[in-house]
């Protein structure tokens, strides 16, 4: 898999941007348009869009993307994503700002100019409206999302291992992922 070409796209003049020597892991049927700036050790797995047609995209270092997710920004909504962080399976994550070490859990959707702090979880399905701000240690649920409670040092810990997780699953994948030939 790492000898084929990454599915991304410029826009315009606009392409994604990698470190050298650390490009991103993108799983076969992910897309990743213009404005999109990568840390190093991403993983963005199958299926997940990240759009960056309107405002400049950041994921930071050993973040991942699960699949089916989808990244996107508006015009005066930036979207930025600390190192550290798992979005998981078909989540949403709209022109937001999310700290280091945050969980965006299954079919969660954060809209813009939303923030959530470092070590942070957002629960599966939770609906974090525009604007909302969210503390670091925060434990966020429902719809419309809330706070319930705050996370303890080893539920941070926790976050660390899964992003370290994937990180090392995304370096699995690229070395040994290949089609089948029929």
């Amino acid at each position: 898999m790492g000898e084929t070409e990454l599915p991304t796209y410029k826009l315009e003049n606009d392409r994604p941007e990698m470190p050298a020597g650390s490009e991103p892991f993108i799983a076969p049927g992910a897309r990743v348009v213009g404005r999109v700036r990568f840390g190093a050790n991403v993983g963005v797995w199958f299926n997940a869009v990240i759009r960056g047609d309107n405002e400049w995209m950041e994921i930071g270092d050993d973040t991942n993307i699960q699949d089916n997710s989808t990244l996107h920004s508006d015009l005066g909504f930036p979207l930025t994503i600390g190192k550290g962080c798992t979005i998981g399976h078909n989540a949403i994550v709209h022109g937001c700002t999310l700290g280091d070490n945050v969980l965006v859990g299954m079919g969660a959707t954060i809209l813009n100019g939303a923030v959530i702090g470092d070590n942070s979880i957002v629960g599966a399905n939770a609906l974090v409206t525009e604007g909302k701000t969210f503390p670091p240690n925060s434990l966020i649920v429902g719809s419309p999302a809330k706070a319930v409670r705050e996370l303890d040092d080893a539920t941070a810990e926790k976050l660390k291992q899964s992003a370290r997780h994937y990180v090392a699953n995304a370096k699995r994948f690229s070395k040994g992922l290949e089609p089948i030939e029929r």
